[in-house]
């Protein structure tokens, strides 16, 4: 099997990234955004998702977190868009209802070569810790438009910002994990009847 992995550094003038990614790995996560709560985020994806992750991020945070958080998104798209290569044998979707006390949040993907985001997530605070709740809608956007994927996210419930969180990035893991996933029975087929994606 080809290794599914991929380095990707994108730099500006606001941020400077480096995403590095196993597709099949085991969930290791070596995470540096300045912003501690964002970083526990990443660390569930990579987990949850059974990717190995590995992020450098150097933004500026004497503004605000904005940048950051949206170019590490942008940034880790593209490293998944690279390590999936043509998308022979992949299963293609994926989805996930994932709890943690009283929220409750479901993802899903699709690796349709069509970028589009719908979220819906009433957080109840607008901050946690160092991450303002905002950005994550911002996280994602810049996450489904470089990696190509459809992308929905819905919390159905939810009272604590932090659970409204975790549940949302820890579903968006398994999800991942479940639309990355090979397909021996399609080995070599592209999972469209269009025949691309």
């Amino acid at each position: 099997m080809t290794q599914r992995t991929a380095d990707v550094t994108r730099n500006t003038k606001e941020t400077q990234i480096r995403a590095r990614i196993n597709l099949d790995g085991t969930g290791e996560a070596k995470l540096a955004t300045g912003i501690g709560f964002f970083d526990h985020m990443l660390d569930q994806i990579a987990r949850h998702g059974l990717i190995d992750l590995d992020i450098d991020a150097k933004g500026d945070l004497h503004i605000d977190g904005h940048h950051t958080v949206e170019d590490v998104g942008i940034t880790l798209g593209m490293a998944v868009a690279q390590a999936v290569g043509d998308k022979k044998g992949l299963t293609r979707y994926g989805h996930a209802y994932v709890p943690l006390d009283e929220a409750l949040s479901r993802v899903v993907v699709d690796f349709s070569g069509r970028p589009g985001l719908h979220m819906n997530v009433p957080f109840k605070s607008g901050m946690v810790g160092g991450f303002d709740t905002q950005l994550t809608y911002e996280f994602f956007q810049g996450f489904a438009n470089h990696a190509l994927v459809t992308l929905h996210i819905d919390n159905l419930k939810g009272e604590n910002a932090h659970h409204q969180a975790e549940t949302v990035f820890k579903a968006f893991g398994r999800a991942l994990r479940m639309a990355l996933a090979l397909d021996p029975r399609s080995a070599g087929v592209i999972p469209s009847t269009k025949g691309s994606l």
